[in-house]
């Protein structure tokens, strides 16, 4: 029997309803249910092929259980490991890389700097920083934001430099982006389960948060249709990249071009109340669905994680592949060799001395340059006292 385990916190619609569903569609040899956890052991498996995870993002005991059980097989939803490294302004920069527009952003220091450091953690630091450039670039009125966060939490609507200073007096050791401000004309939430299932919701985020769901799409005729394929294909691209088996995407669309604004939401909202029965009952069919094959798919004792399209490549990167490349050649030569001097060894011996052989002088290897690492840094806008 395999079991599907779904973690979670104060919520209480999602959980039960997609528990039921799956114990409801009576598969042979698969049962859902809450997850329990009696004590957590190094390297010893849990009971669970594969748990849902609803809450870890805010409990640090839970994201640890979920990983010592993702390295003894069971297939966690979302992968532990990828949510552990992800932030906002990393998605930004991958949005870039794979043709999703996103508004223009940059990086902020934090306000009052970490903890244990001091001015001489930030030698590496220009002071002042380039205001003026990243001012230029991103234009106000603006948004800042916490580079890694949710919930609408700590964002703030900045109207010109001034109010942009006075603002990030509070937001503390949080590091910020400043984000350019698209101002919409349709604005949509998407859920993408298992990286290939698409839920697009019209979506009004100044409405308040029981009626942010009671929307409706403005455009409409071929123009609304295309607007709609992009955005599909916008959330595969985004979800594929990332390794999300559970996320919602958001979009802002800005003269007919939908720009991703929000798209790491491993834990997203999928309380009937808020986004509305049918799009509960979607969210809670497909995550069941995809829960059930994990679980028929899932080896016990393997790897069952779900792993981006960035990590993936990443994993094989062109020093990796040539190094591949070169040991693959060697051998071909030694054996083209080997087999050349077994069949001169074979053949009569020659009735004239042969001419000397020309032999190439080797290439020339390109030196390796060292590896570099860029080191973040932050810094108070202001000096402040330690």
């Amino acid at each position: 029997m395999k079991k599907i385990g779904i973690l979670f916190g104060m919520e209480n619609t999602f959980p039960h309803a997609f528990v039921e569903r799956v114990n409801k569609k009576n598969i042979k040899g698969i049962v859902a249910e809450a997850v329990q956890i009696g004590s957590v052991q190094q390297a010893v498996a849990t009971d669970y092929a594969v748990i849902i995870d609803r809450i870890s993002q805010d409990v640090p005991f839970y994201r640890a259980y979920l990983k010592n059980a993702a390295l003894m097989g069971t297939a966690v939803i979302n992968n532990p490991f990828w949510w552990s490294a992800d932030e906002k302004f990393f998605n930004n920069c991958l949005a870039e890389t794979i043709g999703v527009p996103v508004p223009r952003t940059v990086l902020l220091p934090s306000k009052e700097r970490p903890a244990d450091t001091t001015e001489t953690s930030f030698r590496n630091l220009k002071f002042p920083m380039d205001w003026h450039q990243m001012f230029d670039y991103v234009r106000f009125p603006a948004y800042m934001k916490p580079h890694a966060g949710g919930g609408w939490k700590s964002v703030y609507r900045v109207a010109d430099p001034q109010d942009l200073w006075n603002k990030h007096e509070e937001t503390g050791q949080l590091v910020m982006m400043l984000q350019e401000e698209i101002v919409f004309d349709d604005y949509f939430r998407c859920y993408c389960i298992g990286g290939k299932e698409v839920r697009i919701m019209p979506y009004e985020p100044r409405n308040p948060h029981h009626l942010r769901y009671a929307a409706n799409m403005k455009a409409g005729g071929p123009a609304g249709e295309k607007l709609l394929e992009t955005i599909h294909d916008y959330v595969l691209r985004l979800n594929q990249a990332l390794g999300y088996d559970f996320n919602t995407v958001e979009f802002a669309v800005r003269d007919g071009i939908p720009y991703a604004i929000d798209f790491c939401n491993p834990a997203p909202d999928a309380d009937i109340y808020s986004v509305g029965q049918d799009n509960f009952e979607w969210v809670v069919e497909a995550a069941a669905n995809m829960a059930i094959e994990r679980a028929q798919q899932q080896k016990p004792g393997k790897n069952n994680l779900t792993w981006g399209s960035f990590i993936r490549t990443s994993a094989m990167n062109p020093p990796a592949a040539e190094l591949q490349k070169g040991e693959t050649a060697r051998k071909a030569t030694a054996a083209k060799k080997s087999s050349s001097a077994k069949a001169k060894a074979a053949a009569p011996a020659p009735q004239e001395e042969a001419a000397p052989a020309v032999v190439p002088a080797p290439a020339k290897s390109r030196a390796a340059k060292p590896a570099t690492e860029k080191t973040a840094a932050r810094t108070p806008a202001k000096k402040t006292k330690k």
